[in-house]
C-alpha cells in the first residue's frame, strides 16, 4: 500500500519520545500535509468533548470559513480532521478558533493520547470515589433524620445533622463536580453552552436550595439527593469514558506497534534507534518473537510470520530471502535481517491507521440527524426547565422549592448523550472489528451504504482470482526478454507474471506509455514495441484460447502470444453463494475475453457475465444497473476499474490493487481470500441495525422521560440514573457488534 493514500491524519503517526505536547500558539502549519488537490489536511486531538452539541459547535464554527472544504470531529476518538484551501498558515487560526470555544487542542501523538487518557481516568475515578464516600455518609445522616420525629429528636439535633450533611455535601459538590463545572465554565466564558451547563446549573441549584433550607431550619433538605445525583452522573461519565476508550483501542494498539526501538546493523555492529528514525535502505535485525518494526524485504534468514495484525490471516506465512514483511507482523521462529523499504510514516501499518481514522470522519445520514438534534438541545432544555418552574410555581400552586426541584429534574433528564453516541460508537467498533479481519474502512458512511446493496459487480483478475497468474507457454529467449523488459513498467498481474518468469538481463525500453484497457507501448532498438491485448497488438487469425493471453508486437515482426493460467480464490464459490442466499445478485464485470471470463464465471457459479469491456463500457454497465434502481457494490483492483469504483454506491479493492484503485475504493481488504468481502457486508448490515436501534432507544427515552420530568413524577436522583442509563444502554447495545457474527 503506497504512502500516497489520502490521509486525514494530517501529520506523523509516529510518537516523539523526547517531548510531551501541550497547548502551543503556532506551528500547526508544519503538521499539515498538502494533498494531490492542493488542499491542506490536518488532524489534531481535541479534549473536553462531551456530547453531540460539542461536536456541532466546533464543526459549525470552523465551517463558517469559506476556505474549509471538510471538517469532522469524531466523538469516540476525539480526533478533529480539517481540510482547507489557500494559505497553509491558516492552520493556527483554525486551532485558535477551537481553543476560543473552550476546548483543548494538541498535535496528535500516541504517547500524549495515552497520558491524557490516563490522567482523565484517574481524575474521574478520584471525583467518583469522593462522591461515593460522601454519599454513604450523608445517607446515614439522612436515615437518622427520617427514622424519627422532630419531637423525639429535637429541632437542634435535626439542624445539627443537617449542618453536618452540608459540611460533607457542599465541598463534595464543588470537588467532585469539577468535570462538569470546568467544562461548563469554559463554554460560558467563550459565549457558548454545552450539555454540562444545565447539569452544573442543576447541581448548584440543588446544593444552594438545600443550604437555604438549612439556614431557615426547614424540615426537608436535599443534600442526600444532591450527592447521590453527582455520584450517578459521575458513574455515567466514567462508563462513557471507558466505552469510548475501548472503542478506539484498535487504532491505538496499531499505533503502539510503531512506537519503540529497532535494532539496526551498521558496519557489522548493531545499535538501537527509535522506529520513527528508520529510513529506507537501513538494515534491521529482527529476532524470533519480535515484531517487525518497519516494512522491508528479507535479506537473510528463513522464518514464519504471524500477519494477523494487518491481514486477518490466522495461519503463519513462510518468508525467505526477498520476501516482503510489514510493520506490526510478528517474526515467529528464527532471526532474520531485513532491508527497510519505507520509513515508519509511510509503512503499511501507518497507512492502515490513517484509513481507520478517515473511516470515522465521514458524515453518515444518521450522524447528520444527530447533529441537527444537538443544535436544538440547549435552547429547548433551558426553555423546558424555565417553563416547568414557572408553571408549577405560578399556575400549579406548588412551593417554589418543589417547583425548583422539578426544573432541576428537567435540566438533568434532557440530555442528548444517547443521541450523540448512537452512531460514532457503532462506527468505531465496526471499523475496529473489521480491521482485525484485515478489512480497512476508509469512508465514514461506507458501511451505511454497503448495508443497502442488492448487486455486486466483481472484476475477474485479482478479485475473483488471486491475480498472480503463471506463464504456461514456452517462447523464444529474445521474445521473452523483450516482453519482460517492457512488462516491468506495468503493475498489471499478467505483466508481473511475465517479468517474474524471466530472471535474466533486461533491455532498455524508452518512451513507455500506458494505454488504459489496452496495454503498453515503447521503443526498443528504434522499433515500436507493444505489449497488451489481442485487439491492441495481437494476431486476430489465431483462434482464441480459454487461457489468459498477453500479446507482444515488435514492429516488423509477427505478434507473439503468451499464455497464462490464473487461480480462483479458494473461497470464491462459497462467498458467491453466500451473497446469493442474502438476496444479492452477483455479476462479473471484466475487461478480459469472453471465453476466459465465462470459464472463470462457471467455476465461481456466477450466471451474469459482462466481458471484454473497456473502462467506459464498464461504467456504462454500472450506470445501467443504477438507473434500474440497484444499489451496487463494485469490487476491482486495476486501473480500468477505478472509474467504476469511484462511481458505484460503495466500492472495495484488495490490498494488492494499484494505488488508484485503492484510493477510489471505500474499503480495502487484505489477504488471499474473499471472506473479508462478505464479512464487511455482514458487519455493515449489523451496524446499520444497531444504529437504528440506538436511535430508537434514544428517541423513546426522551419521549418518555421529558413528559415525566415536566409532570413532576421524577426526582433529580432518578433523572440522573435515567440519563446515565440511556447512554449506557446505547453503548451496551453498540458493543454487541464485537461479539455477534
Amino acid at each position: 500500500m503506497d504512502s500516497k493514500i489520502e490521509s486525514n491524519m494530517g501529520q506523523s503517526a509516529i510518537p516523539d519520545e523526547s517531548r510531551f505536547y501541550s497547548k502551543i500558539d503556532s506551528g500547526y502549519e508544519t503538521l499539515a500535509q498538502t494533498n494531490e488537490n492542493g488542499e491542506h489536511d490536518l488532524s489534531v486531538l481535541v479534549s473536553g468533548i462531551h456530547c453531540a452539541g460539542c461536536i456541532q459547535k466546533i464543526e459549525s464554527s470552523l465551517a463558517q470559513d469559506n476556505n474549509i472544504k471538510n471538517v469532522r470531529l469524531n466523538f469516540s476518538t476525539q480526533r478533529l480532521s480539517l481540510s482547507w484551501s489557500g494559505d497553509k498558515n491558516k492552520a493556527n487560526d483554525y486551532i485558535h478558533k477551537v481553543e476560543n470555544l473552550g476546548y483543548g487542542v494538541q498535535p496528535y501523538d500516541i504517547e500524549t493520547e495515552k497520558k491524557e487518557t490516563e490522567t482523565q481516568e484517574k481524575f474521574l475515578l478520584l471525583c467518583l470515589g469522593v462522591a461515593g464516600f460522601a454519599m454513604g455518609n450523608v445517607m446515614l445522616l439522612s436515615v437518622g433524620v427520617w427514622s424519627t420525629s422532630v419531637e423525639t429528636m429535637g429541632m437542634a439535633t435535626r439542624d445539627l445533622m443537617h449542618w453536618i450533611s452540608a459540611a460533607i455535601a457542599l465541598p463534595t459538590i464543588l470537588f467532585s463536580g469539577r468535570p462538569f463545572f470546568r467544562s461548563a465554565l469554559k463554554a460560558l466564558s467563550n459565549g457558548h453552552t454545552n450539555m454540562d451547563v444545565p447539569i452544573s446549573l442543576a447541581l448548584f441549584l440543588a446544593g444552594g436550595m438545600s443550604l437555604f433550607e438549612v439556614i431557615n431550619h426547614s424540615e426537608h433538605v436535599y443534600f442526600d439527593s444532591a450527592v447521590m445525583l453527582i455520584f450517578f452522573l459521575l458513574i455515567g461519565r466514567y462508563l462513557d469514558f471507558r466505552a469510548r476508550k475501548n472503542a478506539r483501542s484498535t487504532a491505538t494498539d496499531l499505533l503502539s506497534a510503531l512506537s519503540g526501538f529497532a535494532t539496526i546493523v551498521e558496519g557489522g555492529k548493531t545499535r538501537r534507534i527509535l522506529i520513527r528514525d528508520l529510513q529506507a535502505g537501513m538494515i534491521v535485525n529482527v529476532v524470533a518473537g519480535e515484531k517487525f518494526p518497519i516494512d522491508g524485504v528479507v535479506m537473510k534468514g528463513n522464518s514464519t510470520v504471524d500477519t494477523s495484525l494487518v491481514t486477518g490471516e490466522t495461519l503463519p506465512r513462510e518468508i525467505t530471502q526477498d520476501s516482503e514483511v510489514f510493520a506490526g507482523t510478528v517474526n515467529m521462529t528464527a532471526p532474520v535481517i531485513i532491508k527497510v523499504s519505507k520509513d515508519a510514516e509511510n509503512s503499511l501499518l501507518a497507512d492502515i491507521v490513517r484509513l481507520m481514522e478517515k473511516a470515522g470522519q465521514g458524515q453518515a445520514q444518521y450522524v447528520r440527524l444527530a447533529d441537527k438534534a444537538a443544535r436544538l438541545y440547549t435552547p429547548v432544555v433551558h426553555t423546558c426547565a424555565a417553563l416547568a418552574f414557572l408553571g408549577w410555581w405560578i399556575i400549579g400552586g406548588l412551593a417554589w422549592q418543589h417547583s425548583l426541584v422539578i426544573a432541576i429534574t428537567v435540566l438533568i433528564i434532557t440530555c442528548p448523550c444517547a443521541l450523540g453516541l448512537a452512531v460514532p460508537v457503532v462506527q468505531v467498533l465496526a471499523s475496529g472489528r473489521l480491521m482485525k479481519s484485515g478489512i480497512l474502512v476508509k469512508s465514514g458512511d461506507a458501511l451505511e451504504r454497503l448495508a443497502t446493496i442488492d448487486t455486486v459487480l466483481m472484476d475477474k483478475t485479482g478479485t475473483l482470482t488471486l491475480g498472480r497468474p503463471d506463464l504456461c507457454s514456452e517462447h523464444d529467449e529474445v521474445q521473452l526478454q523483450i516482453a519482460a523488459s517492457i512488462s516491468t513498467h506495468s503493475s498489471h498481474p499478467l505483466s508481473k507474471a511475465l517479468s517474474a518468469a524471466y530472471d535474466g538481463q533486461l533491455f532498455e525500453i524508452s518512451e513507455i506509455q500506458e494505454h488504459t484497457g489496452q496495454g503498453l507501448s515503447g521503443i526498443y532498438d528504434g522499433k515500436v514495441v507493444k505489449l497488451g491485448s489481442r485487439s491492441y497488438c495481437g494476431n486476430q487469425s489465431i483462434p482464441p484460447s480459454d487461457k489468459l493471453e498477453l500479446w507482444l508486437s515488435v514492429e516488423g515482426s509477427e505478434p507473439v502470444v503468451f499464455y497464462f493460467i490464473d487461480h480462483l480464490r479458494s473461497d470464491a464459490v462459497k462467498i458467491v453463494e453466500k451473497f446469493k442466499k442474502s438476496g444479492v445478485m452477483v455479476v462479473m464485470l471484466s475487461g478480459d475475453r469472453s471465453v476466459v471470463a465465462n470459464k472463470i464465471a462457471k467455476e465461481a457459479n456466477i450466471e451474469h457475465v459482462y466481458a471484454e469491456k473497456t473502462p467506459p463500457q464498464k461504467f456504462e454497465v454500472l450506470d445501467k444497473f443504477k438507473r434500474d434502481g440497484h444499489k451496487v457494490l463494485m469490487i476491482g483492483d486495476g486501473l480500468n476499474d477505478a472509474p467504476v469504483l469511484a462511481g458505484s454506491d460503495v466500492s472495495m479493492a484488495p490490498g494488492t490493487a494499484i494505488d488508484m484503485a485503492q484510493n477510489a475504493a471505500d474499503i480495502v481488504f487484505m489477504g488471499e481470500k474473499m471472506e473479508p468481502i462478505y464479512e464487511a457486508y455482514q458487519s455493515a448490515c449489523l451496524a446499520q441495525k444497531l444504529v437504528k436501534q440506538n436511535f430508537s432507544l434514544a428517541v423513546i427515552y426522551n419521549i418518555i422521560a421529558i413528559p415525566l420530568a415536566l409532570g413532576g413524577f421524577v426526582t433529580p436522583l432518578i433523572a440522573a440514573i435515567a440519563m446515565s442509563g440511556s447512554s449506557l444502554l446505547v453503548i451496551t447495545n453498540s458493543f454487541r457488534l464485537r461479539f455477534n457474527t
